[in-house]
């Protein structure tokens, strides 16, 4: 069997529950980061092997065990037993295609949430799977790649006098949550700043770069749909659950939260139709700039359709045309084309033709 698959299509025909990784394999290996801690202690430490997480398993104080890098699936399956953590827990931690969810289970809780961060280039989105799984004073997370989101929460840990090193795993879930969801906002300010970009563009001098830029965003911002509206759903079960595992006193932030992650929802919906109507503007002032250019061809066309038309009497190479023989002939033809051309610009200019 193949180390990773690149898809989900490449699982057909496998049983339910089978371990194998999905998706993007990156070059770090895997790092396992353990954090301890309760109101006047702390210990942090890299460690490398399940066993050095089980003495920590029936500690009062609260552990968090992070993992970046998916691709060992050897260890995702010594966590499950160590843990008892169902198979299909343990597939949907590899599968990286996940949609955004929430699950209770007897002992613990397990939540999946896409992180978005802008990449390197235009308006350039990565995403990143994140698991999460609440045990009582035990939490883990499971990160594809090894990033900087979560060294604000570990900065908080270490300094003893925040809210977080006083309460249970619970906490810190939310704790990460937020985190994640805070990384929309950003997103979102880098969107108004392109949105104005835009914007301007389509009003000064719409181009086909400009045409480009609405349909690279208008692609991303269906992605970034897809990742962010099951949210709604995932916090509003983790907010209703009656999961012992959830303190009655940490019930208001997971609802704050919510709220923020609505707010992020209605602004990406609200993106969604500004980058349709652009599309539209963008139609509309390349059909009127085309338009106007008919509108003068079209003006110039009609100057000299007359002026053709005398001249093509006049090239008709008849004898008895009496104007051919007269002295002032040619340069009366010249004034009758003058007088002509110059009394349809001011029957157009007075139309508002031109």
């Amino acid at each position: 069997m193949a180390k990773s698959l690149t898809s989900s299509s490449e699982k057909i025909g496998l049983s339910p529950g089978s371990l194998i990784h999905v998706g993007e394999v990156f070059d770090n290996d895997t790092v396992i980061t353990l954090i301890n801690y309760d109101a006047t202690t702390l210990e942090e430490k890299v460690i490398s092997s399940v066993e050095e997480m089980l003495p920590y398993r029936d500690k009062s104080s609260t552990t968090w065990i992070n993992i970046e890098g998916l691709q060992d699936v050897e260890l995702i399956r010594t966590i499950g037993k160590a843990f008892k953590i169902h198979s299909l827990v343990l597939e949907d931690i590899l599968h990286t295609h996940q949609r955004s969810k929430f699950e209770d289970y007897e002992n613990y809780l397990f939540m999946v949430v896409k992180n978005l961060s802008l990449g390197l280039g235009d308006f350039s989105i990565e995403y990143e799977q994140i698991s999460i799984l609440v045990f009582k004073n035990f939490i883990f997370t499971f990160k594809e790649k090894p990033t900087l989101l979560f060294d604000p929460i570990k900065i908080r840990i270490q300094n003893s006098k925040g809210r977080i090193r006083k309460f249970s795993s619970d906490y810190l879930a939310y704790v990460v949550l937020d985190t994640v969801i805070d990384e929309y906002f950003s997103l979102q300010d880098s969107l108004d700043e392109l949105m104005e970009q835009i914007e301007d563009e389509l009003l000064l001098s719409p181009s086909t770069e400009t045409l480009n830029t609405i349909q690279h965003v208008r692609r991303e911002l269906i992605f970034v749909r897809k990742s962010i509206s099951p949210l709604r759903e995932l916090l509003s079960g983790l907010h209703r659950s009656d999961s012992p595992l959830i303190d009655e006193k940490n019930r208001r932030y997971f609802g704050d939260v919510y709220d923020h992650a609505l707010r992020v929802i209605e602004s990406m919906e609200s993106y969604r139709e500004l980058i349709t109507g652009m599309m539209d503007i963008y139609l509309s002032s390349v059909n009127n700039k085309m338009s106007e250019t008919m509108k003068v061809l079209t003006v110039f066309a009609s100057i000299f359709i007359p002026l053709t038309f005398i001249a093509g009497v006049y090239g008709m190479n008849f004898e008895y045309m009496p104007e051919l023989k007269m002295r002032w002939a040619y340069p009366a033809l010249w004034g009758v084309f003058i007088t002509v051309s110059v009394g349809l610009m001011i029957y157009f200019k007075r139309k508002k033709w031109l």
